[in-house]
């Protein structure tokens, strides 16, 4: 059931999504094949150069703080070519920093990726980068979203509650794991960009939606990186199925475009594996795992054994410190 405060958030919520289907069969197949190179950390840290350059854009001295405005070409475009639009190519962000460190030695820097709905710097930058750094003399980057919309993706405006912004827009369902590709490599960027600077120790924040891709962007990166995930979890399946985004898609012509054409049932079906029949599961160890660690970690094995799920290694390919959740009674005879 959706929560009233999930109502009012959504009836302020402009964006709609997958206005135009699930996109082409192909993107998908090549977002999928390359997923599997995204979540090895192994693989994954190696698709951008340390050196990537970043250009500043602008420079803005506000007394007590600086903010700085910069971009750079997302290591996507490169990856994937064809995939992002040609005005989405250049990543943008911003920083506010301060004029002085409160330490000679340290220099501590928090990437803020947006959650949905928050087009811009604006938002972030007044809730959570200057409260920051008044308070803590954190400095803050704020990454700008990519987007697939047609008119010059990156800078589109839109009004709004009596305020101009930048926007993003979800056309396709295939838009959604490009974003989530490009935030986890344009992430990466920004790491090797600030340790050039000499900014750190660093760390990485976002909400909802935003939490979900740092967490993406954290697991990618090769070195200790505090993670704040903010009212967001491991799948974001349910927002859009059941939660405060279900009432912002139109399921209909998702359906329809599904059932028209042989190619999109056959891509789909054999691309896309639902988890929903163990959502249950995992949601209630997730929980336990949350509230009571490190306390609960027996608690969730026992869970897990009274659920008969079993974590089994993946292949001696793949990345040693991932498993694969499976049900006991998928595994085949002989399995232990």
């Amino acid at each position: 059931m959706v929560s009233r405060v999930d109502q009012i958030y959504r009836s302020i919520l402009l964006t709609k999504f997958f206005g135009r289907g699930w996109g082409k069969p192909e993107n998908l197949r090549r977002i999928f094949d390359f997923r599997k190179i995204l979540s090895n950390r192994e693989t994954c840290q190696h698709l951008v150069d340390k050196t990537h350059p970043v250009s500043i854009t602008k420079e803005v001295d506000n007394g007590d703080h600086l903010v700085w405005e910069a971009e750079f070409t997302s290591p996507f475009v490169d990856q994937l070519p064809g995939l992002l639009p040609q005005e989405s190519e250049k990543a943008r962000f911003q920083v506010v920093l301060p004029k002085v460190w409160r330490s000679p030695h340290l220099k501590p820097t928090c990437l803020h990726l947006a959650g949905t709905g928050d087009h811009g710097f604006w938002r972030r930058k007044m809730l959570m980068a200057k409260p920051l750094l008044d308070d803590h003399g954190i400095a803050s980057i704020m990454l700008e979203n990519p987007s697939m919309a047609a008119e010059n993706p990156r800078t589109s405006c839109r009004y709004g509650n009596g305020l101009w912004y930048r926007w993003s827009s979800l056309n396709n369902v295939s838009d959604l794991f490009v974003m989530g590709g490009c935030l986890v490599l344009e992430s990466l960027v920004i790491f090797h960009w600030c340790e050039r600077l000499g900014l750190g120790p660093l760390g990485i924040t976002g909400i909802s939606m935003g939490g979900h891709m740092a967490s993406l962007a954290a697991t990618n990166w090769p070195k200790p990186l505090p993670l704040i995930p903010c009212l967001s979890w491991t799948t974001a399946s349910g927002v859009f199925t059941q939660g405060v985004l279900s009432g912002a898609i139109n399921w209909e012509m998702l359906k329809n475009q599904y059932f028209s054409s042989e190619v999109f049932r056959e891509e789909l079906f054999n691309m896309i594996q639902s988890p929903e029949g163990h959502f249950p599961v995992y949601h209630e160890a997730g929980k336990d795992f949350a509230r009571e660690f490190p306390r609960g970690l027996s608690h969730v094995q026992d869970l897990m054994e009274d659920q008969k799920i079993t974590v089994l290694p993946r292949s001696a390919g793949e990345h040693r410190n991932k498993s694969l959740w499976r049900p006991r009674e998928w595994r085949q005879e002989g399995e232990g």
